[in-house]
């Protein structure tokens, strides 16, 4: 699986969700059209969200999601069309929903090659590889949990779990006639 498109670059350490998705709205329960609200909390949100129209790699900077552990951020994220977030460092919460999601979370601590990403127009993530490729080039190597990969390439926790159903009726199905 490959994530390839252009950037939304935010060098900002511990962007928190609640600048990504403001509480006011957490009695939303579904995740279509939250991407409207994204960042909307954030000075100037609106105006990077304008300038990356059809963006789906974000990077950012360290610690990104920190804050409340609002899972409505990283819907709201995937929503607008970010497919893969670039960063040094990802609060754990915030990481785990990216995964649970289907949001490639690619941790990224070299600093020279994050500094190419945030100045890139557009990337490539090379899920299946671990590498992030600009003009084709690989400029880093990132290693993502191998579980949870599995969740990212079936598009998230939950859709992942859906093709485990009918082994897990076999086995049921076995234990009972035990």
């Amino acid at each position: 699986m490959i994530v390839s498109g252009s950037v939304m670059a935010l060098p900002q350490a511990n962007l928190d969700t609640d600048q990504m998705y403001p509480g006011k709205y957490l009695s939303l329960i579904t995740r279509n059209g939250l991407g409207r609200l994204l960042f909307e909390a954030f000075p100037r949100g609106r105006e990077l969200l304008d300038q990356h129209p059809g963006a789906s790699i974000f990077v950012t900077g360290e610690n990104v999601g920190c804050g409340s552990s609002r899972e409505h951020a990283v819907w709201a994220l995937a929503d607008w069309g970010i497919r893969a977030i670039i960063a040094p460092s990802f609060a754990r919460i915030f990481h785990e929903n990216c995964y649970s999601n289907g949001v490639v979370p690619v941790v990224l601590t070299d600093k020279a090659a994050l500094d190419q990403c945030l100045a890139a127009k557009t990337l490539e993530v090379d899920v299946d590889n671990e590498v992030v490729r600009k003009d084709g080039r690989e400029i880093a190597r990132f290693e993502l949990d191998p579980l949870r990969k599995d969740f990212i390439l079936h598009g998230g926790f939950l859709e992942y779990m859906a093709t485990k159903v009918d082994q897990v009726r076999a086995w049921r199905a076995h234990a009972a006639s035990r």
